[in-house]
């Protein structure tokens, strides 16, 4: 089936469903960061590396969810000019060959108004849209304008979520659950494998979607634990961002990384081949 015939909600099914590995690689890109056509050619990148689905992030100056080094790229793509129509051209780059979910404030999407922001976004060819600041329950419009555009509006759920309030935000999940890993912001840590399970687990009985795990996710091996866990897919954000700001070559540099990710999570017998 063409990309064009299939909604947003069912190419990122596709992806989930098709992909060679043990769990489906997420990449985040800042859009905007370097530069607008840098962090395209970061995305291309991806793609070639072995990304499944790209989480393409919009640069604001207030990110709650975020940790500094994904604050501070935010921070030099707007000053560098980055806007929201910016960023959706770098989704309707992206989009034709990947599956692009945009990660933004409640603030982008309600500024403009919901109906506009969610057509403008639909008509980039993005499949999803991720809002950490709409809560569940709260402006149920923002669903409706999606599900109208066969968009996928992805919710997130933590370790502190109540199990009540986890099977109400499950059985709405479009595309995919995000399962944060870790109370807190966005950023590199260590010894988390040993929550793994238990996030994963919680999240999967809420949902019939698939559940992707994010936050602080940062190594190959961190990626592998997240697939001995259960997960579906695996988000990595902040080391990939902070390739791109350390590298003279970003998309260089996350393609690489990209690559690593991507043969961690390779099926085990393919990994001992190697």
């Amino acid at each position: 089936m063409s990309t064009t015939a299939m909604t947003g909600v069912q190419r990122i099914a596709d992806a989930f469903a098709s992909t060679t590995k043990r769990a489906a690689l997420m990449p985040y890109v800042m859009a905007g960061f370097p530069t607008l056509a840098e962090s395209v050619r970061i995305g291309e990148a991806c793609v070639q590396a072995g990304a499944d689905v790209i989480e393409l992030g919009v640069p604001y100056s207030d990110p709650l969810a975020d940790g500094p080094v994904i604050h501070e790229a935010g921070t030099r793509a707007l000053a560098a000019g980055a806007n929201v129509a910016g960023v959706l051209e770098v989704a309707r780059a992206l989009s034709s060959s990947i599956p692009v979910v945009l990660m933004c404030y409640a603030n982008m999407v309600f500024a403009p108004g919901v109906e506009a922001f969610v057509e403008r976004l639909a008509r980039t060819g993005a499949c999803g849209l991720i809002v950490p600041d709409l809560p569940l329950g709260e402006a149920p419009e923002v669903l409706a304008a999606c599900e109208s555009r066969g968009l996928a509006l992805v919710p997130l759920v933590a370790p502190t979520t109540t199990p009540e309030r986890m099977a109400a935000i499950g059985a709405q999940a479009r595309g995919f659950l995000y399962a944060v890993s870790v109370v807190g912001i966005t950023g590199e840590r260590s010894g988390l494998a040993e929550r793994f399970a238990e996030v994963v687990a919680k999240a999967r009985a809420s949902t019939q979607a698939p559940v992707a795990l994010g936050f602080g996710i940062a190594t190959p091996e961190q990626a592998r634990q997240a697939a001995d866990a259960g997960a579906d897919g695996v988000i990595v954000g902040t080391r990939l961002v902070r390739a791109a700001a350390e590298a003279e070559d970003p998309a260089g540099a996350v393609g690489a990384l990209v690559g690593e990710l991507a043969a961690a999570l390779a099926p085990t017998d393919q990994r001992s081949a190697s």
